[in-house]
């Protein structure tokens, strides 16, 4: 929990003890009593400092009866849009209370926080945060949005949400907040992507929630816009244009297009109009630093608008669209060029450009599904996965158990029977759709994932692509072996590698060549070549060696068998152990032996001197 400033006022001497804690771990906060200590600002009554100084403050916490605090507050009440947040903690730190502005005030989250601190229990009566529904109230704040409601205010669409009645929720556009929403979404809620097809079923529901830059207008249900920053506005003049009048027009066309205003988060130009009134006036308004690029910036942005006589004086074939969608980080123009003229020779245009990461087009990300226990997989890969719209994963090599969390609708499939044309063309027909993709791999997807030839595809079409680490088998293996993989002055490297079977090794990578230097070695995909790996391992390691085969690492079925060196092959053999085996070599294996320098005494750093 941020505040700017915070008063704690402690009604009785037990209070003051617990004042000290909260004191130590929020620097920001001022401390109130009518008992005297240190670093205690002494006051003479409660109810009157309270109301002299009630709204200088952020958050209110009062340490004694609630009563007192409630007698405190009660006529400063006002709205809760503007009231601070006011907590309650009885002297004894026995529980942690939400009193008033749980929600936009942030008296929740410093409630959790301070009974974090205190081991104390968290008392929150807010209905949206004890069943596990949003709170509509603090979108703004969490996300970084402008909320607008209708006539009727928020309270009504917050209460029909709340109530769960039928809701409908517009996504026209992506970023952190709507990944969120679509993963936490309550089963009366149903998320639409067009809407086109949301106004043929708007008559369904209850209330309405737009995520958009544009406005969408309708007297059928109350509706809450929430409006990402997103478009960037390009702006070109003539030479001193005289902006009276004119940036009240170009925001008017803006709202009259169907944009918000409060969605540009970006004004360009080029550098010949850097020093334009118009502009500094309009950023002035927008409350925005103007954002100034030259030709050579400019000269490969595609404009829908090409002027030659533009060209021949700037550089580039059009101002307002070029430097809008280079703002936007080559996004798509929403609202092309629009020339203006309110005045004899005060010429002016304006383009607008959505954000070319927050535009729903197709996505591929590329997800670790770590070694094979579910729980392993990291929670942004498994947030890919909630909202997904097709999941692409190896099902030779990854537990189909991973894919459970998909979303209703969405489409599972395994690319054990496929070959790379045939899940490209898959993953291509959905991303043409501007859906998104998780293709799974096991492990992490940069070792031994078969990604470079995806990558590649990705690359030669232009598609929009990303990778999510995993946790790799090497790391489970270290994990259920119980081993530290790395050995004061015994072995500092893990080699991560693999035999050789129809894939030929580089030369200079041959097992036998890296064994030399006895590190840690974990070798994947070469259980079925085993007898060549212990031949090759034997011309270094001693062949009372530790070594480890482990089968299915953290998977149901999973088998570890630890031996040495020269019985491997055996071990690999006896149990009919198959691909999907780690083999780990090395003395690192259950050892015990050799101490960190990290702890000595004499080992003085940051945190211990």
């Amino acid at each position: 929990m941020q505040t700017k400033t915070i008063a704690l006022v402690a009604v009785s001497p037990q209070g003051l003890t617990v004042a000290e804690t909260i004191r130590r771990a929020y620097p920001e906060v001022r401390t109130f009593s009518i008992h005297a200590a240190e670093g205690v600002e002494r006051i003479e009554q409660i109810q009157p400092f309270v109301a002299e100084h009630f709204t200088e403050f952020d958050a209110w916490i009062f340490i004694g009866a609630l009563g007192i605090c409630v007698r405190s507050i009660g006529p400063l009440i006002g709205h809760k849009y503007t009231d601070p947040a006011i907590i309650n903690i009885d002297s004894t730190a026995r529980h942690v209370v939400s009193v008033l502005s749980g929600h936009v005030g942030g008296a929740n989250e410093l409630t959790r926080d301070l009974a974090e601190l205190l081991g104390a229990e968290p008392v929150i009566s807010t209905q949206t945060d004890n069943t596990g529904l949003w709170a509509l109230d603090l979108f703004s704040r969490r996300y970084g949005w402008v909320t607008k409601a209708g006539s009727e205010g928020l309270n009504r669409p917050i209460a029909l949400y709340t109530n769960r009645e039928k809701t409908a929720l517009l996504l026209e556009v992506q970023d952190r907040g709507t990944s969120e929403l679509e993963r936490t979404k309550a089963d009366h809620v149903d998320v639409y992507y067009s809407r086109e097809e949301l106004m043929a079923h708007l008559s369904d529901y209850a209330v309405l929630l737009v995520v958009s830059y544009r406005a969408l207008e309708t007297d059928l249900l109350p509706t809450v816009h929430f409006i990402p920053p997103m478009l960037s506005l390009g702006l070109g003049c003539r030479y001193q244009c005289d902006p009276k009048d004119i940036v009240d027009y170009i925001l008017g066309e803006v709202r009259r297009f169907g944009f918000f205003p409060e969605a540009i988060h970006h004004l360009a130009t080029i550098d010949l109009k850097k020093d334009e009134p118009l502009l500094h006036e309009l950023a002035a308004t927008l409350h925005l630093t103007p954002e100034i690029y030259t030709a050579a910036d400019l000269a490969d942005v595609e404009v829908a608008n090409p002027s030659k006589k533009v060209h021949e004086v700037t550089g580039v074939w059009g101002v307002a669209e070029s430097t809008s969608r280079y703002a936007a980080s080559l996004g798509s123009l929403v609202l092309e060029k629009q020339k203006g003229m309110l005045h004899n020779g005060n010429d002016f245009t304006f383009a607008l450009a959505v954000e070319r990461s927050a535009e729903r087009r197709g996505h591929i990300e590329i997800v670790g599904a770590g070694p094979g226990d579910p729980d392993l997989i990291s929670i942004r890969g498994r947030q890919w996965l909630e909202i997904a719209d097709l999941i692409l994963y190896a099902g030779s090599l990854v537990p189909r158990a991973l894919t459970l969390c998909a979303k209703p609708g969405a489409t599972v499939r395994s690319s054990a029977d496929m070959n790379l044309e045939e899940q490209f063309a898959l993953m291509k027909e959905f991303y043409d759709k501007g859906l998104l993709v998780a293709r799974l791999h096991t492990g992490d997807p940069c070792i031994y994932g078969a990604i470079q030839e995806q990558m590649a595809f990705f690359d030669a079409y232009g598609m929009s692509y990303h990778i999510t680490p995993g946790i790799s088998s090497f790391q489970a293996a270290a994990a259920e072996l119980r081993s530290q993989f790395t050995i004061p002055e015994k072995t500092q490297t893990i080699i991560l590698t693999r035999g050789e079977g129809r894939t030929p090794m580089p030369e200079l990578e041959q097992l036998h060549l890296l064994a030399r230097s006895q590190s840690t070695m974990c070798i994947f995909l070469s259980a079925g070549i085993v007898d060549d790996v212990q031949r090759q391992l034997l011309e270094h390691y001693p062949e009372d060696t530790p070594v480890a085969a482990c089968y299915h690492l953290t998977w149901p079925d999973q088998r570890i068998y630890r031996g040495v060196l020269r019985d491997l092959a055996k071990m690999v053999h006896e149990h009919k152990l198959t691909l999907t085996t780690m083999i780990v070599v090395g003395e690192a294996i259950d050892n015990r032996k050799g101490l960190s320098r990290l702890y000595a005494d004499e080992f003085k750093h940051l945190f211990r001197k």
